[in-house]
Formats: structure tokens, C-alpha cells, sequence
């Protein structure tokens, strides 16, 4: 049969080999700006080359280049594209590491390393997987794409800048690889990114009249912000795949800049906020909620200015020992990524149930991915039915001792090479 000729050429020493090569290449973001996936991204060019595959590098920032590379169909036809990413996170302290974090160490039926589970073994399952179509010889219509992008653990400025170049024009779905236990992901929450700032005025602390406290009007935002929570988990109640919605302060600090010191009213407190959405959320309804919020507070604070001993406190320093006291607020959402949900209806699922199906004997699990993906923008920008799948555990990405399993990457990367048969040879 057409399968079982297919996935004989997969080979697991070579899967092995592939993803220890590219763990051993570090490629941490570079959370100042530019990146350091270049190195990885010129190993994997050269590799796709040699496969005979059409390959394209386009540097997105420095040290940051997007590697895309085609395989090109007997026959015009559909576009499948394998979404991967080559940036990791970092290492944390590379002491408390059972093995090296870049050792790519196989132990028992596992390998080891800082993107073993996110997502290298599953870039390596893709690029296995296109590698087999190839050397099946088994004939197919249009044309598979690998976008192996850059920054997907930070802005994703990669999958943006691919997007933009046109790259995205002409897909017809997208595969995003990710580990999700080879769960089949149609769905992913949105995330909103928001800083949140309070302004008031220095004073010293035996004295808090003369100045203003930016901390408890801040307070009182973050807590009319979590009954604004609790208000959209009761209208929306529990996803099936994604659970509850969110809204999490991650950072409070004040002051803003300088030094803290116990006695000193800072001028600014500044929160950040991670935002989670799910479907049935509007994001430009959830950001006027947001503003509305901290607008009313801004007002309520203001006009208490007018009130009691703080209107005598105001009325003095503004006979010119000071400058007066206002208090002033700001949101910026600086990142919006929507919420996605594909059709199971989509041929893109119907390919990937199906070779899940041939695969394992098995029906598909179904699921929902809790956090963004390249496949955010792949959706909500280009209009791209995306599926996500791949090896690996959910909680395993982002902690020391990172590691993936052989058997599920083997497995992974046979759910690939039948999924673009399926997708493309209907």
C-alpha cells in the first residue's frame, strides 16, 4: 500500500541524529532585540538543499533569517505548508540540567535538551516527513512548504515578516508543529498584551498628602480588572479544548524606574497584563472594556483631589510650593493576537484525522492549544485553515530537564508524511 511504502522511508537513527543536531546548535531569543537563530537557519538550508528541495533565506532582523523551502508536486495543486520555529527560550541555570541543555543527550527512549519538546524534535519531524515524500517517490499534486521561522517565543516577528513578504498567498493549510502530545489541535486561545502605568506624585512617606500614591489606584484597577474576569467566565463559561479565559497581572512594579525605597512615594506603578481569550470573545470589545476601566478610575481618583483634606493639601501647594497633584493612567495593548478555531470540516482536519487514522488504527484526539502560536497569524492575517500537532508533553516546554520522546516523535513524523499525502492527493 501507498502508506506502508511511505513510511518505510522514514528512518529513526536519522530522526535521532536531526533533532540532537539541532539542539546542539543554540538558538535563544535575544529578548533585547535581534536574534540568534541564524546559525541553526544556515544548517538547515544547506541540509534542505542536499534534499532537493527549493530553498529561500530572508533575513527578518539580524541574525534572524526565515528559512523556506519547497517540494514541488508532479502536478499543480494545493499548497500544504509544515509551520516550524527555531528560536528557543533560555536555559535558566544550566547547573540544575540533569545533561547539558545543549548536549542533545539520548537517555533510554528520550532526548534531552533546551528544544527537544519545543519544537526542535518536531522541526526535525517535518523535515523527515517532506524528506520521505521525497524519496518514496510517490507522486503528488501541488506543493509542500516549510516555513521554519524565526522569534515565535517572543513577538513573532518571523511568521509576521513571511507573512507580509506574500509567502502566506497560496497556502492552502498549515500544519503547525508544535508539541500538543499529538493531540489534533483545532483550536487556540488569543492573547491581548497590555501594560498598564499609574501615575501620581513623589512625596515622602511621612508626608503622603504632598504627593500622590500611584499604587492603590493601581490596585483598585487590577481588582475591577478581575471581576471584569469573572464576569467573562460567566458569560462564556468553560471551552471544551481551552478551558476558561483570563485576565493576569505578571508584573507589578513601582517605581517604574529607579531605585525603591520604603520611606518615597513613587510617581509611577506600572503593571503587566497577559490576557488569554477564547472563542466567542471580541478583542476589540474586551479592549474598551479594559480602557473604560481605567479611564473611570482615572476620573473617581481625580475628583477626589477636590475632596476633604486633599483639596486643602492641592489648594496649598498650588499657591506655589509646588506644581499641584493630578493623577493620570495609561493602557497600551501592544500585542493582539486572536483566538483561532478551524472547522473540523476544513480538509486540512479531514486530511490529518484521516492520517492519524491510517497511521495508528486509532480515531484522532482532539484538542485546543492554551497558548499562541504562529498559527495565530497564519489564521487571523492570511486566512489559513491551520491544524496543530506534534510530539511531546503539554507541560514539558520551558522547564529545565526538557525532553521528547523517540516513540512520539517517530510517530509525529509518520502523522506528517501521511497527512501531506492526504491533504494534497485527495
Amino acid at each position: 500500500m501507498r502508506i506502508e511504502r511511505l513510511l518505510r522511508e522514514i528512518k529513526r537513527d536519522e530522526l535521532i541524529k536531526l533533532t540532537q543536531d539541532l539542539i546542539r546548535i543554540p538558538s535563544v531569543r535575544n529578548p533585547t532585540g535581534g536574534g540568534n537563530e541564524e546559525k541553526v537557519a544556515y544548517f538547515l538550508s544547506r541540509l534542505l538543499e542536499e534534499m532537493g528541495l527549493d530553498v529561500v533565506v530572508e533575513e527578518v532582523e539580524p541574525g534572524s533569517p526565515n528559512i523556506i523551502a519547497v517540494l514541488q508536486g508532479e502536478s499543480d495543486g494545493p499548497c500544504l505548508m509544515f509551520e516550524c520555529h527555531t528560536d528557543v527560550v533560555t536555559v535558566g541555570d544550566a547547573s540544575e540540567w540533569k545533561y547539558g541543555p545543549y548536549e542533545g543527550r539520548l537517555a533510554g527512549n528520550r532526548i534531552y535538551g533546551r528544544g527537544a519538546c519545543d519544537t526542535k524534535g518536531n522541526l526535525a519531524a517535518a523535515i523527515k516527513a517532506v524528506q520521505a515524500i521525497s524519496q518514496s517517490g510517490i507522486p503528488f499534486k501541488g506543493r509542500i512548504l516549510l516555513g521554519i521561522l524565526v522569534d515565535e517565543e517572543g513577538m513573532m516577528s518571523g511568521v509576521k515578516h513571511f507573512i507580509r513578504q506574500g509567502w502566506a498567498n497560496g497556502v492552502n493549510g498549515a500544519i503547525i508543529c508544535e508539541p500538543v502530545d499529538n493531540h489534533l489541535c483545532i483550536t487556540q486561545k488569543g492573547a491581548l498584551r497590555a501594560e498598564l502605568t499609574t501615575v501620581g506624585k513623589m512625596s515622602h512617606g511621612a508626608m503622603p498628602l504632598a504627593g500622590f500614591n500611584p499604587i492603590p489606584p493601581m490596585l483598585s484597577i487590577l481588582e475591577k480588572l478581575r471581576q471584569l474576569e469573572e464576569e467573562e467566565i460567566e458569560r462564556l463559561g468553560k471551552d471544551d479544548f481551552l478551558g476558561y479565559p483570563s485576565i493576569t497581572p505578571t508584573v507589578l512594579q513601582a517605581p517604574v524606574k529607579g531605585e525603591p525605597q520604603l520611606n518615597v512615594l513613587p510617581s509611577q506603578c506600572r503593571a503587566l497584563l497577559d490576557i488569554r481569550t477564547v472563542p466567542g470573545q471580541s478583542h476589540e470589545a474586551l479592549k474598551k472594556q479594559l480602557e473604560d476601566i481605567v479611564r473611570e478610575e482615572e476620573k473617581s481618583i481625580n475628583a477626589s483631589l477636590d475632596a476633604g483634606p486633599l483639596r486643602e493639601i492641592r489648594e496649598t501647594l498650588e499657591k506655589g510650593l509646588s506644581k499641584g497633584i493630578s493623577f493620570q493612567s495609561k493602557l497600551d495593548v501592544f500585542e493582539d493576537r486572536p483566538w483561532t478555531k478551524t472547522s473540523r470540516e476544513e480538509w486540512i482536519v479531514q486530511a490529518v484525522s484521516k492520517a492519524i487514522r491510517s497511521v495508528t488504527r486509532e480515531e484522532p484526539a482532539y484538542g485546543g492549544v492554551l497558548g499562541a502560536t504562529d498559527g495565530t497569524f497564519l489564521s487571523a492575517w492570511a486566512g489559513i485553515p491551520i491544524v496543530t500537532i506534534g510530539a511531546g508533553k503539554w507541560m514539558i516546554p520551558h522547564q529545565k530537564d526538557e525532553w521528547v520522546s523517540v516513540e512520539d516523535l517517530e510517530l509525529t513524523t509518520k502523522i506528517y508524511a501521511a497527512s501531506a499525502l492526504e491533504f494534497l492527493n485527495p
